[in-house]
């Protein structure tokens, strides 16, 4: 089984799929964990690279061709990719959503903690605007270089709102779903 997770800022993609490839014996793979390393390997921020990404096709180009290559040589995984449900067709497709505040709340309080994302770390407003750039800029680059909308859930197998769910719902919710199919 091959589980492609995407969703929204905030929505608890990273902690849903830690528990998942714990719970069911799979493979994790975090493709924005690849980003933030080529970022912090560039020298810039997360979100400096992701504004160059829609200019430089060459950044997303190596990630997808990774994801593709993991989908053809891989099985029984689960990937946190912006894009696997489109280059790994035969994937069980995942979409978390949230509410643009708690999301960015949720990233703030983390942040707080544990800065490891390669983003700086200002004010909950500055965090926002932030998030609210990289959202427009992903949506540019791939409507600009795929054609597609990442956000149309017509894409997904399964679509889950997390607002108002604890972790511990989601994560039950999401493995009722797996365990079904």
């Amino acid at each position: 089984m091959i589980v492609s997770l995407n969703g929204d800022l905030g929505a608890g993609k990273s902690t849903i799929a830690k528990k998942i490839a714990e719970k069911l014996g799979m493979k994790r793979f975090y493709m924005g964990q690849i980003l933030r390393d080529l970022s912090k390997k560039r020298g810039t921020t997360f979100l400096e690279l992701m504004k160059l990404a829609e200019v430089d096709p060459s950044i997303d180009a190596d990630i997808d061709a990774y994801v593709k290559k993991l989908g053809r040589e891989e099985d029984n995984f689960i990937i946190e990719s912006r894009t696997a449900w489109s280059f790994i067709p035969n994937s069980i497709k995942i979409y978390l959503k949230v509410d643009e505040e708690t999301g960015v709340q949720r990233i703030y309080k983390e942040l707080q903690a544990d800065n490891n994302r390669n983003e700086e770390l200002k004010s909950f407003e500055e965090l926002l605007k932030n998030c609210q750039r990289r959202v427009l800029s992903e949506q540019k680059r791939y409507k600009k270089y795929y054609n597609f909308d990442i956000r149309d859930m017509s894409h997904y197998d399964f679509v889950l709102d997390t607002t108002n769910l604890t972790r511990q719902e989601v994560l039950d919710k999401s493995l009722e779903f797996l365990r079904a199919l």
